[in-house]
């Protein structure tokens, strides 16, 4: 499975991946804003592969201008009651304090909220503050009786995020130019039944664009109304 935006695309994690993530993951840069700090071996890695390798958590790679900088994260996926916990990291230092990750997240939430119309919940040290800022931008808000948590809790419903991300969104678009995410399943998503799996499951409300292109079926997301 692949999201493209502009220069920005997302690609769901393979095993071809998870030592680069694992490197990332043990680095300093990284670690030092996870609950677990501990050093990961590979057996570990590989383990955890395996254990979210399903239609109930989607790991991608974040890809700027091609180069691999990190990843993002929908995992504990409730289908049924529509939420999910959501994540990210950058593990490559010169794009930290930049706009790229910003635009990452907004990409990736424009996609599984709206589109997808989940909840999203995500958990933030509160020591976190450039995180804490950035998800309060795309319109997360604190959850209730979290504020003496280390680890706090965080929420962002559809709404809030069209509510409060207007302005941020006007410009994301503005400045990557043509509207449309493109979402395309890869020949392995159709072998394992994801790419069934997530037509049924894309929010009912939301006009499909699906064309066929290489033999493959690709879906146009053009910007979600205000």
């Amino acid at each position: 499975m692949i999201i493209t935006k502009g220069n920005y695309s997302y690609r769901r994690l393979t095993l071809d991946d998870i030592e680069l993530v694992r490197q990332w993951r043990n680095s300093e840069l990284v670690s030092q804003y996870m609950e677990y700090r501990e050093e990961i071996s590979p057996e570990m890695q590989l383990k955890w592969f395996h254990s979210i390798d399903n239609i109930y958590n989607m790991y991608f790679i974040i890809s700027y201008k091609g180069e691999k900088i990190g990843v993002i994260n929908a995992k504990d996926i409730n289908w049924e009651e529509k939420s999910m916990e959501t994540g990210v990291f950058i593990g490559v230092k010169r794009f930290l304090n930049t706009e790229v990750p910003l635009l990452a997240v907004l990409i990736f939430g424009e996609l599984g909220v709206s589109n997808f119309n989940l909840t999203a919940y995500a958990h933030i040290l509160k020591t976190n503050k450039r995180a804490i800022r950035y998800n309060k931008f795309m319109g997360f808000q604190l959850c209730e009786g979290q504020e003496d948590v280390e680890n706090q809790l965080y929420k962002m419903t559809r709404e809030s995020h069209l509510k409060k991300a207007k302005i941020l969104r006007m410009a994301f678009f503005k400045v990557l130019g043509n509207r449309e995410i493109v979402l395309q399943f890869e020949k392995h998503d159709y072998e394992n039944g994801y790419a069934e799996f997530f037509f049924e499951k894309l929010s009912e409300d939301r006009k499909l664009n699906v064309r066929e292109e290489n033999g493959l079926q690709t879906i146009y997301f053009g910007l979600t109304d205000d």
